[in-house]
């Protein structure tokens, strides 16, 4: 821990930034699983020098040989039971939104329900199927979050990073939007890469419009039981070669209430896991596996996990 504490106190003497700092911090209370062990360091930055202290850490930790893993809104994500060696960089404190032109910027740490209450503000339609998502603009770029037949790089314009260079030196640059997207891919995984903001393309449109559609999504997302119970959304993605969602497939082989631990496949949704309550990342993990396992069995296909399984 000793060198982790060095590290921080060596980017806020250079770079001073407002952070929350915390050592052995469970994970479970930043995901919307509520599962996952203690992080070895968590930390929060929590004011306007954010990326400059951000990428003082990126290099300093890489430099040290210390992991950073970066954090949005834990929404779709396992934290192992063992938690995350290394540093954990939350973003969800740096949001906010500005107009640019034809459209909106939003910080990475926007959370996905107030880029879209932004956007209805603001008489601009684009973000709609966002309402009611759980998440964080970053988090939906770096997953190319998908929702109600739209998709995160339908809207998206540009995209401002912290990235290494040639000399592995952090810097920030922004990149167009544009190809290495596919379904919930991105052309950010798999990188040592930050997302800082996200520029989208709207269009004017009646607020009463956009508020309506708004709605009727958080609604249909309730009524879905998104909300009941811990979780992450969708376990397993939606490959459409199956011939039929992945969750009606499921709900086909009579998997509705499958059980590991504290783990459950729910009883309203056969592609929605929930946490019962003290559900482990092993039990979701086995349930999972157990899921894949009898798909395969009865159809031939291997289900593809949406979820990340991240840490030890």
């Amino acid at each position: 821990m000793d060198n982790i504490r060095e590290i921080i106190a060596q980017c806020q003497e250079k770079n001073p930034c407002a952070v929350d700092v915390r050592f052995d911090e469970p994970m479970s209370g930043h995901t919307t699983f509520k599962v996952g062990g203690p992080a070895d360091c968590w930390l929060q930055p929590r004011e306007e020098g954010f990326p400059a202290f951000s990428a003082a850490l990126l290099s300093s930790a890489r430099a040290a040989g210390v992991s950073v893993f970066i954090l949005g809104g834990g929404a779709n994500i396992v934290v192992s039971d063992k938690g995350i060696r290394g540093i954990v960089l939350d973003t969800s404190a740096w949001k906010g939104s500005a107009a640019i032109k034809k459209g909106l910027s939003f910080r990475s740490g926007t959370s996905l329900d107030e880029a879209a209450e932004s956007a209805a503000c603001a008489g601009l339609s684009g973000l709609e199927f966002l309402a009611g998502m759980p998440g964080t603009i970053g988090g939906a770029v770096f997953m190319n979050a998908r929702c109600y037949g739209r998709e995160i790089s339908d809207v998206l314009t540009s995209v401002e990073i912290i990235d290494y260079g040639v000399d592995g030196t952090p810097a920030q640059k922004r990149v167009a939007a544009g190809e290495g997207f596919d379904y919930k891919r991105s052309p950010f995984q798999g990188k040592e890469q930050l997302i800082l903001s996200a520029d989208f393309a709207l269009n004017p449109a009646d607020v009463n419009d956009i508020r309506q559609e708004m709605e009727e999504n958080r609604h249909d997302r309730q009524t879905r039981g998104h909300y009941l119970f811990p979780c992450a959304g969708s376990a397993f993605k939606n490959n459409h070669d199956f011939g039929k969602p992945t969750g009606r497939i499921i709900d086909e082989l009579g998997l509705r209430g499958l059980q590991s631990g504290g783990a459950q496949i729910a009883p309203f949704h056969g592609n929605i896991i929930i946490n019962t309550g003290g559900a482990t990342a092993a039990d979701i993990r086995a349930l999972m596996n157990e899921v894949s396992s009898k798909v395969k069995a009865a159809t031939g296909f291997v289900p593809e996990p949406e979820i990340l399984f991240v840490g030890e």
